[in-house]
């Protein structure tokens, strides 16, 4: 189901369906299908379990248990929340980390499908190529004949094709769609690539940049610190400006940690970034994603609510809901920006992207686009991947990956594929840039935010 960050976090619940709830049953019980996610959940005496679900399987996922009223946590920690809505045949789903909810309707029991499934290379091939099929919504962006592709590799899949075999297979497949979360797992090996011309986020080029940063950009910067985990940095800068750095949307209390406590050490961190001192003297902020591997989309909302006094729809949300038509999708939910509590810095900012400006880095680069006041993007076009990431189970215990939302803009645009244009192009981290021990992107941000002297019009 949900994935918070490029990695999936796969919710899956269990059992048969429960009968009518009773005063010792919560509303919630019984069996549930999502608008969209290709999903059905069965949740019964305190058990959430999801089926994944396409025309030809309907496969168990993972289970979470009850912790309260209405919250199941997952064996990683994930928390899910689920509600009834205006009646009990119809409820809604949110994944902590998220920003929208999933829309539940009852259903009397579950699928037809539902059986122990084959678990040769041929019914591996077919769930593989239907969950593309149902939940993929860029084939045609993309310009990729995903029926021309079953038609010309299904042929090679037998019941003797090694998982070695059907690996290369797959990868074969979804590697014209240069989708960086698109990928194929078996066990510690997977498949994954990025737009061409740019690179992964990984954590050998993070910290050879941050390296670089510190030692060229921020020579004479004042108050450089580091929080949440290493994963933001903040200095002030010579000329009254300021610069954050985000290296990613998660991670900020530890691997593992629950959302509520990587929000707590972000409040913390942004309460010292941004004080009441701070925010009153700064003349300008460039804010810094181009080394940013995603995370939670939740959070970068919470980084741009200390950005502006004023609400504003940060973008909208929706999934494919139809398993033949590739044109519907679920109802658009809107995101907001809320103004944070305590001091806001509402002056001119400059944001710096490139290629490895990756998921979540993605929507918080998207959810400052109308933000109130000036803001600039300058340096490359994001990656191009917005969606939470599906991890669907195949019957023969390997797994893909694939998006299936689209996050719309005011006019109903998406940046999907190409990623998010700069206003102002300049080369990000080239080995050029690198051998001259020069930042263009940086210093273009500095006298863009000079020009700007301040105002915040």
């Amino acid at each position: 189901m949900r994935m918070v960050t490029a990695t999936a976090v796969a919710l899956a619940l269990v059992g048969p369906a429960a009968p009518a709830a009773t005063a010792h049953q919560p509303d919630t019980d019984g069996i549930w299908r999502t608008d969209g996610y290709g999903t059905v959940l069965s949740i019964r005496n305190g058990t959430f379990q999801e089926y994944q679900t396409t025309a030809v399987s309907c496969l168990k996922g993972d289970s979470a248990q009850r912790t309260g009223p209405g919250t199941y946590t997952t064996p990683d920690g994930t928390v899910l929340t689920v509600r009834t809505r205006g009646s009990r045949d119809r409820a809604s789903l949110r994944v902590d980390g998220s920003v929208g909810d999933r829309d539940l309707r009852r259903i009397p029991e579950l699928p037809d499908a539902w059986r122990p499934a084959p678990e040769g290379p041929l019914a591996a091939f077919d769930v593989f190529w239907q969950s593309f099929e149902e939940n993929y919504p860029f084939f045609s962006a993309k310009g990729i004949d995903w029926h021309a592709l079953r038609d010309q590799y299904r042929p090679r899949v037998h019941a003797k094709t090694t998982r070695d075999q059907l690996h290369a297979v797959f990868s074969q497949m979804v590697k014209p769609l240069y989708d960086a979360h698109v990928a194929v797992e078996d066990g510690d090996r997977v498949f994954a690539q990025v737009r061409p011309g740019t690179v992964l986020p990984m954590q050998e080029l993070d910290t050879k940049v941050k390296k670089f940063i510190v030692t060229h950009d921020l020579k004479g910067a004042r108050n450089l610190q580091d929080f949440a985990n290493g994963r933001i940095t903040y200095a002030d800068l010579p000329g009254g400006q300021g610069y954050l750095r985000i290296s990613g949307f998660g991670g900020y209390a530890g691997d593992g940690a629950p959302y509520a406590a990587q929000l707590a050490e972000l409040d913390r961190a942004m309460d010292t970034v941004l004080d009441q001192e701070r925010t009153q003297r700064l003349k300008g902020l460039v804010i810094d994603v181009r080394i940013n591997g995603g995370g939670s989309d939740a959070l970068g909302i919470h980084i741009a609510g200390h950005l502006t006094d004023t609400p504003y729809r940060a973008y909208s949300r929706r999934a494919r809901n139809h398993p033949v038509d590739p044109t519907r999708h679920t109802r658009p939910q809107p995101v907001y920006v809320t103004p944070a509590q305590g001091p806001r810095y509402t002056g001119p900012v400059a944001v710096l992207t490139g290629g490895s400006t990756v998921s979540a880095g993605e929507t918080f680069t998207q959810a400052l686009m109308d933000r109130p006041g000036r803001t600039v993007r300058i340096g490359q076009p994001t990656q191009g991947v917005f969606s939470d990431v599906m991890r669907r189970k195949l019957p023969n215990g390997m797994a893909a990956w694939l998006p299936n939302e689209e996050f719309l803009t005011r006019s109903g645009r998406t940046f999907d594929g190409t990623g998010i244009p700069p206003h102002l192009t300049e080369p990000v981290f080239t080995e050029d840039e690198f051998d001259k021990k020069r930042d263009s992107a940086f210093d273009w941000a500095l006298n863009v935010l000079r020009e700007y002297g301040g105002t915040t019009s």
